[in-house]
């Protein structure tokens, strides 16, 4: 039986992250990945990198500039009548990204000396883990011991019985990126960051967009002000976003989809050409053997761990969409490498107060912290200052002038207790404010840094200035 110091289970962007920092740090490492690419062979950077975080972002880029064409480009003096989409290519495009990029993991697993393992794992003991070779037909089960296990299985798409997925009609967030055409009528289960992605991507490109979401309010985890904002855009772009709607059920006739819901006004029913369900993600933690050896788990499929993201047992880790938190990939990184050089006797530091959250909509939304309907929640005295993308020149200069940056501090230490953006480049802007909180700094540290001339990091300078009302631009 081989033996290795860490082997992580899952090589989406936690489990790649903890299996090349441990193989850095001096330990014998392997990675157990089962994941089938969609060219048929065996494939690393789990959902993220394959049907996730990297597709849906190729595709939102190709369908972002199919939108500049159609709308934007006359104001720039580009006559782009006639333009075609050829969707074919653009999903070749979107398949090429991700294999040259699931190849680059695999150039860094044999730089770094990380041994992959392909198959699925599952514990027989707490230091000992059965794998389930890719090829059952030509690949016997085998075992393997480890003086430490770190679990990075992530998450699966919630499925629930009013939508079952066929993966023809009703489709997942999988099946969602790779339409062979724009249905003409598109409906959308969930008004998260999935369900409006996925609704900007498919609406640039033709589709009539109906989103449906359960909850009454538009992304109630955003600022408030921010939410309004978005909602009233993306509303403008021609996405049809429907509060306050419960689907009860479903049916299909092979060529299309007919929706029941309640809403405030009764029973409704919507037909659509394809549907997706975009409700959520949870833990995958099915089939890890945890009974084997006591591992807990609660009620929802979360891995239970302590701030230092171990386990009950003592040699055994999680990381990312398996345990609390948000299911962010760079979130799960972090606690990767956290792990990983805390089995090394290092200080693993991870700071969950400062984790950036992007939706790549245009324009983009990010944030950090608290929001300010959160601050008022907890009682805490704030300041708030905000600057419109309106009032900046090279938004101007860009032609893309919706949106704010919105900076709350703290109204006696001025310490910047939250961060949001909506507006051109969000995600990027989004950087400087986490920067800015990680090492505890205020409104005025940010009011007193030089920024470039003309840049969208201007609007965060000058909605520091606005914490103390002295904006310069507005």
């Amino acid at each position: 039986m081989k033996s290795y110091d860490v082997v992580v289970i899952g090589a989406g962007p936690g489990g790649y992250v903890a299996a090349i920092r441990s193989a850095q740090l001096g330990f014998k490492t392997a990675c157990i990945e089962r994941w089938i690419g969609e060219d048929g062979n065996p494939a690393l950077g789990g959902t993220c990198l394959n049907v996730g975080c990297i597709p849906s972002k190729a595709l939102l880029d190709s369908s972002h500039h199919i939108s500049f064409l159609r709308h934007e480009a006359k104001q720039h003096g580009i006559n782009a009548a006639g333009i075609t989409i050829d969707i074919h290519k653009m999903i070749q495009r979107k398949a090429g990204i991700v294999q040259t990029l699931t190849q680059g993991i695999a150039g860094l697993f044999k730089k770094n000396k990380v041994e992959w393992l392909q198959g699925s794992g599952k514990f027989l003991a707490t230091n000992q883990i059965e794998i389930t070779p890719i090829d059952n037909e030509t690949g016997e089960p085998y075992s393997v011991e480890a003086n430490h296990i770190i679990i990075a299985t992530g998450s699966v798409p919630f499925k629930i019985p009013s939508a079952p997925v066929d993966n023809e009609l009703i489709v997942d967030s999988t099946g969602a990126l790779n339409f062979t055409d724009a249905p003409r009528r598109l409906g959308i289960i969930g008004a998260g960051v999935i369900g409006l992605e996925l609704g900007s991507v498919w609406s640039r490109l033709g589709s009539d967009v109906i989103i449906l979401e359960a909850l009454d309010d538009f992304l109630p985890t955003v600022d408030r002000q921010i939410a309004n904002s978005a909602e009233k855009t993306l509303r403008k772009q021609g996405l049809d976003i429907r509060l306050g709607t419960r689907v009860s059920g479903t049916g299909s006739n092979n060529r299309e989809v007919t929706i029941t819901y309640e809403d405030q006004e009764g029973k409704q029913q919507l037909t659509v050409d394809k549907l997706i369900v975009a409700v959520g993600r949870k833990p995958n933690t099915d089939g890890l053997g945890a009974d084997n050896m006591g591992l807990e788990i609660d009620e929802r499929g979360y891995i239970m761990v302590d701030n230092s993201c171990q386990t009950n047992i003592e040699n055994i880790y999680a990381i990312g969409d398996v345990i609390r938190g948000p299911m962010l990939a760079h979130k799960a990184s972090e606690e990767g490498i956290a792990v990983s050089e805390k089995i090394a006797g290092k200080p693993g530091h991870m700071n969950y107060d400062v984790i950036p959250w992007v939706i790549y909509t245009w324009p983009e939304i990010a944030w950090v912290g608290k929001t300010e309907q959160s601050l008022k929640e907890e009682g805490i005295e704030y300041k708030s200052g905000s600057f419109p993308f309106a009032a900046s020149g090279r938004a101007h200069a860009l032609g893309s002038t919706e949106g704010t940056v919105k900076i709350l501090s703290d109204s006696r230490t001025d310490r910047v207790l939250g961060i949001h953006v909506i507006g051109p480049n969000a995600s990027e802007l989004i950087s400087e404010a986490v920067i800015i909180m990680e090492f505890e700094g205020s409104a005025e540290d940010i009011a007193r840094t030089i920024h470039a001339h003309p840049t969208l990091s201007e609007a965060m300078h000058e909605a520091a200035l606005a914490v103390d009302n002295r904006t310069i631009h507005f």
